[in-house]
């Protein structure tokens, strides 16, 4: 791992650059190193791999985390954050650089490297609330349940570039390891409770489930039923914990999927999550 240290402001940054970042966008790294360092007091880190990425976020010390990478960097350092117990006291601040950025965007954070850079420097902490599943999952932005799942497939004759191997395997190094099942159609049967109240149950067949925490402390629940013939309405519910039961599903968080699982309760952690944004 590389270090440097560039002394600035009294402002404390420790700058954690995700390699993919490294090989996806050189040039915005380094351009955003260089803003943060006239800017801040900044130590950078360009660790190799996952363990030593965890290790320099255990050991920040009093210095305020800058994670530079995508959507995935985000997550994966929410998600070391959350499992450390370190979310409560921690400001994070993200610049993204890498092809998925449509969830920092959701969030707030600006998808342009420099105007990024300089939220940093200039913006101000925004607590923003977390979805915790009962396996210690967390889910930043919108949760899915569809009842059709495909599999994203390669481009035939097309091989795995290296970077994108390399990114798949510091994936599956990160994320614990689901078991997967086959890719399945048509309507599913599940229960929906929201604060023990049953929204749906299993004789009402659904297409699509969606939850998403709507910063007021609860999350927005929104059930679509199947039907036959003219569209059925959604049903609609707020509340603060929300469990889905049934048979075997998947689900999306954060654009990534999980599962296969029969039950998940997912709570919301109000205001659990400190990111620097824009003021």
């Amino acid at each position: 791992m590389a270090e440097v240290a560039t002394s600035a402001t009294s402002d404390q940054l420790l700058v954690v650059v995700d390699p993919i970042a490294r090989r996806a966008d050189g040039e915005s790294v380094r351009i955003v190193k260089d803003v943060l360092s006239a800017g801040a007091a900044t130590k950078v880190c360009l660790p190799e791999g996952p363990e030593e990425f965890a290790r320099v976020l255990r050991r920040r010390g009093s210095r305020r985390p800058v994670v530079v990478g995508d959507d995935r960097t985000l997550v994966r350092t929410v998600s070391l954050l959350h499992r450390q117990r370190e979310l409560a006291g921690c400001v994070l601040s993200m610049v993204p650089v890498g092809g998925a950025l449509s969830l920092a965007g959701a969030l707030g954070v600006p998808t342009g490297a420099v105007a990024a850079a300089r939220a940093v420097l200039e913006g101000a902490e925004r607590r923003l609330d977390l979805l915790v599943d009962d396996s210690d999952g967390v889910v930043l932005g919108a949760l899915r349940i569809p009842s059709e799942r495909a599999g994203q497939q390669p481009v035939a004759g097309e091989p795995a570039r290296p970077w994108v191997r390399t990114y798949q395997s510091l994936v599956r190094t990160l994320v614990p390891a689901r078991e997967t099942a086959p890719p399945v159609s048509g309507p599913s049967r599940l229960r929906v409770e929201v604060d023990g109240m049953t929204l749906v149950d299993l004789d009402q067949p659904v297409q699509d489930i969606s939850v998403t925490p709507n910063g007021s402390g609860t999350a927005a629940v929104e059930v679509r039923p199947a039907s036959v013939g003219a569209e059925a309405a959604p049903l609609l519910a707020r509340g603060r914990r929300v469990t889905v039961s049934g048979a075997d599903f998947r689900y999306r968080a954060d654009a990534a999927e999980a599962g296969p699982v029969r039950r998940r309760t997912w709570t919301v952690w109000e205001g659990a999550l400190g990111l620097t944004l824009p003021g």
